[in-house]
């Protein structure tokens, strides 16, 4: 669950290895970074905003039948392959590596998900579920290419005002941002936006950081996979290891509201 954040700052790191696994249709495999479906663990179903992190793959053939959504901010990041989309709404996109999918389930959708057609690989994706802070909406559907900055931090959603011109798309949630986060073998990562609530997820290369600033932070390293859960300055002097690094970034501001 998701409190208000303490004084002290903590860095949760996550093991890709402890996701709980699922196989919720033929050819897919899903790893659950939060308490999904079948599978309840009352001490982890959020962090911040965020209701899920799914890491998926889908063999060829395969894919979701159509399902419902309400209420909800649905983000798709592609590592490779491509994945086909359509909604009932008349939304149609292929989302691949270097786009960004935006679904804002709204007042209600039904889609499916699917391993484009003819593919000889399975798609691996990361998708994102987070609540928004506007509710019963007209559901709307986005899919950008992203140019990854020459900082190494590039916007990829956002509903922030300070962001409403960043041409990136926009969440129904404004004080929650997603950033691509790169850097180059043994490089600093950039600086990284601050916030009450940080999620990382490691999605190529290796990384290391302190768990908090200064000489009594430890050292711990992330692998593909691997996440933290950061509150407050946790989550200090990330650098990428010998490979690089690729992240994405939640920068969160408020929890999960109720009522």
């Amino acid at each position: 669950m998701t409190d208000a954040p303490s004084s002290r700052p903590r860095a949760d790191h996550r093991r890709a290895a402890e996701r709980y696994a699922s196989e919720p249709e033929p050819g897919i495999t899903t790893r659950h970074a939060f308490s999904f479906s079948g599978h309840y663990d009352p001490k982890n179903t959020s962090f911040g905003a965020l209701l899920a992190v799914n890491e998926e793959s889908i063999a060829p053939g395969a894919g979701y039948a159509e399902h419902k959504h309400r209420d909800t901010e649905i983000v798709t990041w592609v590592l490779d392959g491509a994945l086909a989309h359509r909604d009932g709404h008349g939304h149609a996109g292929v989302v691949r590596p270097g786009t960004v999918q935006v679904q804002s389930a709204g007042s209600g959708i039904t889609h499916t998900e699917r391993n484009v057609g003819g593919a000889a690989e399975p798609v691996r994706f990361v998708q994102m579920w987070l609540q928004p802070d506007t509710f019963d909406a007209t559901p709307s559907y986005g899919l950008a290419r992203v140019t990854p900055s020459a900082t190494g931090l590039t916007l990829l959603a956002s509903g922030l005002p300070r962001d409403a011109s960043a041409g990136a798309p926009r969440l129904l949630r404004s004080d929650a941002a997603l950033w691509l986060v790169t850097a180059g073998p043994w490089e600093p990562l950039p600086e990284l936006p601050e916030a009450p609530y940080r999620y990382a997820h490691l999605t190529r290369g290796s990384l290391g950081y302190r768990t908090v600033p200064g000489p009594q932070g430890g050292g711990r390293t992330m692998a593909p996979g691997d996440s933290v859960r950061a509150t407050g300055t946790a989550f200090a002097d990330p650098t990428a290891g010998e490979d690089g690094a690729e992240l994405l970034l939640w920068e969160m501001h408020s929890p999960l509201r109720y009522g």
